[in-house]
């Protein structure tokens, strides 16, 4: 597993290579994110990064939120520690509005406590990423949009069963409690599930204002949160 980065989907566009050939890319605003935690397997249990994505006001975190990244607007606790308590470092930043981890095959000390990572620090010698994004929610859908399904048949005769999914008699048989089959498609929610949109091609990085932009569409609506990380597809 790599490291990566958080940022917000901002749309779709066209850019062209000197060859004059069009891709159709998604652009992504990837960072700044400060790293918040370091995670250990000897304390933890496991090896990971925990980074920061957008401020907020100070006024809308809780003192918990407050107190995870900054050692100044933490509770009393330790001025009531014993003496010789040691802490973990804080990253001494601003509350920050989205918090994950990013998890490690072995311990790394290229990314401490309080370091700001960019597009530039992280996907420069990249070719390829891994886009992990929460689809559009579509709420509750039949079947026809949601497991595209076919249909009844609409001819001469048929009353308003064009969308129906069918019988579904024979799913409760060989159960012997009438209980139908588990794992069949039937109307119920859609979307709003956690997507991984793997081994895109990077096509160009904007370091000054932090963009990546990578051939193809990723999941979510424009404005939503992105985990973008270094491909682990192997051909």
């Amino acid at each position: 597993m790599a490291i990566g980065l958080l940022g917000t989907k901002i749309g779709m566009t066209q850019v062209y290579n000197d060859a004059g050939k069009v891709y159709p890319v998604t652009v992504i605003k990837l960072g700044p994110c400060p790293v918040l935690q370091v995670r250990e397997i000897t304390r933890d249990g496991y090896d990971a990064v925990q980074i920061g994505f957008e401020d907020q006001p100070r006024r809308k975190a809780t003192k918990a939120e407050r107190g995870h990244i900054s050692s100044e607007m933490e509770s009393n606790r330790r001025k009531k520690a014993p003496a010789g308590t040691q802490f973990l470092p804080k990253a001494n930043c601003e509350p920050q509005k989205y918090i994950r981890e990013f998890r490690l095959d072995k311990p790394n000390e290229a990314y401490p406590v309080g370091k700001l990572l960019t597009v530039e620090d992280i996907f420069k010698d990249i070719k390829s990423v891994d886009v992990i994004g929460t689809t559009k929610g579509r709420g509750f859908a039949g079947t026809m949009k949601k497991d595209n399904y076919a249909g009844m048949p609409a001819s001469h005769g048929a009353k308003k069963v064009h969308r129906s999914i069918g019988g579904t008699g024979s799913l409760a048989s060989n159960r012997g409690s009438g209980r139908p089959k588990k794992g069949h498609p039937m109307p119920g929610r859609y979307g709003a599930e956690r997507v991984t949109v793997r081994n895109l091609t990077i096509v160009k990085i904007d370091v000054e204002n932090h963009l990546l932009l990578v051939e193809g569409g990723i999941p979510g609506a424009n404005g939503g949160l992105v985990m973008v990380r270094a491909t682990n597809k192997v051909k």
